[in-house]
């Protein structure tokens, strides 16, 4: 496999482009602020990672999911060269929650929205004119999942480009969730910090246009998908495994023709809970075994949330400029790794020049409830 990406979108609390995100996660930048988008009295935890893009009257609406969604896309096909039409493309979107914010305003506070807005096919066509649209709702690895399959396309030669995406907004019911289960409610998200406390949600789109070597777009690539490997191992409801975690690892190595060895950077899945980061962890230390010290790694949810379903995709575009730009955000609040991450070789600060020039393979991690594993091998374009 060795299909080009071609064109990157994204938008979070960070930043309104994907340039705007890149760069404040290279400077450490967080998008951590008191919720704003229902009222944090009713929980435990008073701060999110929200898009700041409500009305003045700071009131929720419906659909920013949806618009978020089709923003990334645009920029991704600005990004790549191409038009707006997608009458002719395949468009699969990964997601957890998909438009549950909107459902969730309709029914509790009567907002005006249309349920035929939940399915995102709708906006795709209206705007885009797509009518080739896939929705994977597969919890947090979900816009890796849809990766996946828009990488099967290209390889069957059912399309020769493809644009995917994932988006996820934070919803009341989910926050409340969180909010229950998490003992001691986290203030930030601290990924392998031994104070770590849970994880808090984030908003936030991605989107990546994907094609094949001799597809006229390919030539502005900004780096090359080699692998996107999937598993459900379906240990645990909610509590990840570390063995399905590792076969994941393994089998996009195996995909992309590389070992261990060869991986330069490695952006985890680092949700800030202590079952996913040790699970995460355990499982890298297998796989990698004496070698785990050589990759440098970073957690860019320290800055950014938990972005669910989206941040698989959102973690593939900052790998596939940190290879092209040999700048890699540093894990913010980090203090102390717990356990075994304490091995881990952890960025902390701008990239050293030395370091930069070798980064050519970046690993991408993305884990979700009920064991959906999914593992992306991403080279930089000058590779």
């Amino acid at each position: 496999m060795n299909w080009a990406i071609t064109g990157t979108g994204a938008v979070a609390s960070i930043g309104q482009d994907a340039d705007e995100v890149f760069d404040a996660l290279c400077a450490g930048r967080t998008g951590r602020a008191p919720l704003r988008g229902f009222d944090s009295r009713a929980y435990r935890a008073a701060h999110a990672y929200e898009i700041d893009d409500r009305p003045a009257d700071g009131a929720d609406v419906p659909s920013r999911a949806t618009a978020w969604l089709l923003r990334a896309v645009a920029e991704a096909l600005r990004d790549a060269g191409l038009d707006e039409d997608l009458s002719g493309t395949p468009v699969i979107v990964g997601t957890g929650l998909r438009e549950l914010r909107s459902v969730e305003l309709k029914w509790c506070e009567g907002a005006d929205f249309d349920l035929g807005g939940l399915h995102f096919g709708t906006a795709l066509r209206e705007r885009f004119g797509a009518t080739w649209t896939y929705t994977i709702s597969n919890a947090c690895s979900a816009s890796l999942h849809a990766l996946a399959m828009g990488s099967d396309l290209l390889t069957a030669g059912t399309a020769e480009a493809v644009v995917v995406a994932g988006v996820d907004t934070i919803t009341a019911s989910m926050f409340g969730l969180l909010d229950r289960v998490q003992l001691d409610p986290p203030d930030r998200v601290r990924p392998f910090d031994q104070n770590r406390r849970g994880t808090l949600m984030g908003d936030g789109a991605a989107a990546v246009v994907l094609t094949r070597e001799d597809h006229p777009a390919a030539r502005l690539a900004r780096g090359r998908l080699r692998a996107a490997s999937m598993n459900c191992d379906a240990s645990h409801p909610t509590a990840p495994d570390p063995a399905g975690i590792a076969q994941a690892i393994r089998l996009a190595h195996e995909q992309a023709g590389i070992k261990a060895d060869d991986v330069d950077l490695i952006l985890l899945h680092g949700t800030g809970t202590t079952l996913n980061d040790e699970a995460e962890a355990t499982a890298l230390c297998d796989v990698f075994g004496s070698g785990i010290g050589r990759p440098l790694m970073t957690a860019v949810k320290s800055m950014t949330g938990h972005t669910s379903g989206g941040s698989g995709l959102l973690g593939l575009i900052v790998a596939a400029r940190a290879l092209a730009a040999g700048r890699v955000p540093p894990t913010i609040a980090l203090d102390t790794p717990a356990g075994v991450a304490g091995r881990f070789r952890f960025a902390t600060g701008p990239t050293p020049p030395e370091e930069a020039e070798r980064l050519r393979i970046a690993q991408v991690d993305a884990f979700g409830f009920g064991g959906v594993n999914a593992v992306a091998i991403v080279e930089g374009a000058a590779a």
